[in-house]
């Protein structure tokens, strides 16, 4: 596997050549390893040599979610023997894809992981608390702890939840940066402060965030992200995108304008329901092709992520392009009397009215055929008037208001831990397909 961390800060042409040099290699290796794309080539009558360009990329057909649950064992390019670990994706839109890992792609991910911790401005002078299970298939929590190691930063394997195991780590070890799924962060805020301590006041100065979106399109703290920074100013965070398939993540530099895309480990289309490219600035589904994978590696793969790409240089001096937070799933659009949401900009309104303690979203086919959203809320308050006040908010922010329901925190708050899930759940699609 060829890697250039310094790739980021050549000229674009320099970076577009890299790339279709580990493109021409990945093609050769896909079309005479993989079961899966060797037909597809066949059956499209496509000379592998003959992808030579980023141009020439776009004559391949996608991949899709789909295509993996239904021929994983076709993807798989190496021997059994080869396979050092297993992981499986957190099936958000359905079965969970089963995704090996050869010993090379191991390095490939602890390479990646280092550089988008650098990326966040840690160096090996940190203590790095993984507030992320290592466990139950989950790629990414193993992928933290080995671009740690390789950085050469402090590693703390705490895993998700229980803030007063998180706070006792981070004063007996002194812990400077963290592994974090935002809204956490508010769990840890509100038991500082219940306890009698100030967070500002910790060693805990970057939180590198995955999960839930930090920052709009426009760049703007989402209001999630705004409550955090208004009662911890002295931590600051850093957002970063990743999944399962592209094993790679794509994180902010400290001018947070972005995810900057790792150009030596993968190449990014945004495309269209045509899957024809978006025009600048617009959202599109972020469509990937892995580089140097040896275990499973993708072509033309459709995500279902909906992100924003960036192009000019970043003030950072890099050159490689860069990624909006999702915007939402592909396969969650909602369109709720005529206009089309995703389900994080209804959970950016939720997580800023102050007596919500939790909630769920629903969405469902109504008698009508179209889209209906319902929106289960726990909270100590269940007045009309706060649900007057619930619809009125939505309203000026989003132009509709979904139907409310109250239910018990408790209630709410196992509903969104379904069993085998790995993180928590704030949305459930219930629509006829």
């Amino acid at each position: 596997m060829v890697q250039d961390k310094e790739l980021h800060y050549r000229s674009k042409e320099e970076i577009r050549l890299f790339q279709e040099v580990r493109l021409r290699e990945t093609i050769a290796y896909v079309a005479d390893r993989s079961a899966f794309y060797r037909r597809l080539f066949e059956e499209h009558h496509i000379d592998p040599a003959s992808i030579r360009t980023l141009e020439d990329l776009k004559r391949l057909p996608l991949t899709s979610k789909e295509d993996l649950q239904l021929h994983g064992e076709e993807f798989v390019c190496v021997e059994k023997r080869a396979i050092i670990d297993y992981v499986t994706t957190s099936g958000t839109l359905g079965d969970p894809v089963t995704f090996a890992l050869t010993e090379g792609d191991l390095e490939r991910l602890a390479y990646n992981e280092a550089c988008s911790f650098h990326m966040a401005g840690c160096t090996e002078e940190d203590v790095m608390q993984l507030m992320t299970t290592i466990d139950r298939r989950f790629m990414a929590g193993l992928a933290y702890f080995l671009g740690a190691r390789k950085l050469g930063c402090g590693v703390v394997r705490v895993g998700n939840g229980i803030p007063e195991l998180q706070w006792d780590t981070i004063r007996r070890v002194g812990s400077t940066a963290c592994m974090v799924v935002p809204s956490f962060l508010m769990k840890l805020i509100e038991f500082a402060e219940k306890s009698g301590f100030d967070p500002n006041r910790s060693t805990l100065r970057k939180a590198i965030c995955i999960g839930e979106t930090l920052r709009t399109p426009d760049g703007a703290l989402t209001k999630l992200a705004e409550k955090i920074s208004a009662r911890w100013p002295q931590l600051e965070l850093y957002s970063t995108y990743a999944s399962t398939e592209m094993q790679s993540s794509f994180t902010e530099c400290a001018y947070h304008a972005g995810g900057h895309i790792p150009a030596d480990l993968i190449i990014v289309e945004l495309l269209d329901e045509n899957g024809a490219p978006v025009a600048a600035g617009e959202a599109g589904e972020v469509t990937i092709t892995t580089l140097g994978v040896e275990g499973m590696p993708l072509v033309r793969f459709r995500t279902g992520d909906m992100c924003v790409m960036y192009d000019e240089p970043c003030r950072c001096g890099r050159h490689t392009a860069r990624l909006s937070g999702v915007i939402g799933r592909k396969g969650q659009m909602i369109k709720f009397k005529g206009t089309t949401l995703y389900p994080p900009a209804l959970f950016d309104i939720l997580d800023n009215i102050p007596q919500v303690e939790n909630y769920i979203v629903e969405v469902f086919t109504n008698a009508l055929g179209t889209d209906q959203i319902q929106i289960k809320i726990g909270s100590e308050n269940h007045s009309e008037s706060f649900i007057k006040e619930i619809k009125d908010i939505f309203r000026s922010k989003v132009r509709v208001a979904p139907d409310i329901r109250f239910e018990p925190a408790e209630l709410i708050a196992k509903q969104q831990m379904p069993p085998m899930s790995r993180k928590v759940v704030k949305f459930f699609d219930l629509r006829n397909r």
